[in-house]
């Protein structure tokens, strides 16, 4: 019975250590949470509107160097300067108080990571 009692505790510590172990991990790894917002919808509220995915470029990071222009609806016609805001409160399809600078979200959310490992801007 002893015998049995330990092989559990030690099964425990190591599935315990394991958890731990991946969640320090994930934090440290993965991208914060982004929305694709169009930069020229800022309004009186301080919030952005909220565009299709497919309207930001496809990189992880955002581009200070120039605007990027993606085309909402047919022809072009509808452009939109549309970026990637990361960290950002959602609310009826709008994002407000977020970041546009990944590594900046990225400091926000850490725990206790430093941005040196994680490959983006």
């Amino acid at each position: 019975m002893a015998e049995q009692r330990r092989r559990l505790r030690s099964s425990t510590v190591v599935l315990g250590g394991m958890g731990i172990l991946a969640t320090a991990l994930t934090s440290c790894g993965s991208d914060p949470d982004r929305r694709c917002v169009d930069r020229d919808s800022y309004d009186y509220s301080g919030s952005y509107k909220i565009v299709a995915d497919r309207h930001c470029a496809s990189g992880s990071g955002s581009s200070s160097s120039g605007k990027k222009r993606g085309t909402g609806g047919t022809g072009g016609s509808n452009a939109y300067d549309a970026d990637w805001y990361y960290d950002a409160d959602v609310t009826a399809g709008r994002a407000e108080d977020g970041t546009f600078s990944r590594s900046e979200a990225v400091d926000r959310d850490g725990f206790g990571c430093s941005d040196s490992g994680s490959g983006g801007g």
